[in-house]
């Protein structure tokens, strides 16, 4: 991919009606999982919906989408891959699966604004950005050039993922981005054979971090072996099991999520 000098001057996010920021500040909390599952419970209410990769040096979109190959462009611009209803961009689809970004940041920044400003998104209701986890380059970037409409927090209950968190609201803060609402993933386990709740990793933490924080709690998220399986195979939960309920808590969160932004018109 060679990256542009600079971002046109008309962005093909100028047709995009809403663009969210998906963030975390800690990785492994299931950030790209999340944002996938939102894309998806949006896209089944109805809505054009596309998903952007920003996390360029480990791009999980393709896989997660059950997306492959590369990209092909028209003139200038890159054409989304399409899955399940929803427009995709991923550096996975630039680059082999297997190699390594290698780049310094000057780099980094040029290719992800191609990304941003250079795709052919055409109208869309939603594009999430699904961001890498951390407050560095990227996130600022991102966040001084995407239009954001809001930004998604994510977080398990633990501490050391809520510190981190909470860095992530203040760094938005900072950059005049409003956080539409917090998510607690992994809230609890429930047992398959006796449906016993368990709360492996804390009870609340979220909850409690958005109320400090005066932040609303857009839902809860339990923790599933199938939401991993199936989203290795690329059939997120949303899809591939409507009915369970991890897909029928992102879909009141898709909900809550649409109203949170009808609020910021």
């Amino acid at each position: 991919m060679k990256p542009p000098s600079g971002p046109p001057r008309v962005s093909t996010l100028s047709k995009v009606r809403s663009v969210v920021a998906v963030a975390s500040g800690k990785g492994g909390v299931g950030k790209s999982t999340a944002a996938v599952n939102l894309a998806l419970a949006l896209t089944s209410q109805q809505h054009r919906v596309g998903i952007l990769d920003a996390d360029l040096f480990g791009p999980s979109i393709p896989r997660l989408m059950n997306l492959s190959g590369r990209a092909e462009a028209e003139g200038d611009l890159l054409l989304p891959m399409v899955n399940y209803g929803v427009k995709c961009m991923s550096m996975g689809f630039l680059i082999d699966e297997e190699a390594p970004v290698v780049w310094r940041g000057l780099m980094v920044m040029k290719a992800l604004q191609q990304l941003l400003h250079q795709v052919d998104w055409g109208e869309l209701d939603t594009l999430i950005i699904d961001m890498p986890p951390g407050t560095g380059d990227t996130q600022l970037t991102v966040s001084q050039q995407a239009r954001l409409k809001g930004a998604v927090i994510i977080s398990t209950p633990q501490d050391v993922a809520l510190a981190d968190a909470k860095k992530g609201v203040a760094m938005f803060g900072k950059v005049n981005v409003p956080i539409l609402g917090m998510i607690q993933n992994m809230s609890y386990f429930t047992c398959p054979c006796c449906s016993t709740k368990t709360h492996i990793f804390g009870t609340e933490g979220v909850r409690r971090l958005a109320d400090n924080m005066g932040l609303p709690l857009l839902g809860e998220i339990p923790l599933n072996a199938d939401v991993c399986e199936l989203s290795d195979q690329g059939r997120p939960i949303v899809v591939a099991r409507p009915e369970s309920v991890e897909a029928r808590a992102y879909m009141e969160i898709a909900e809550k999520l649409h109203v949170a932004l009808q609020q910021q018109q």
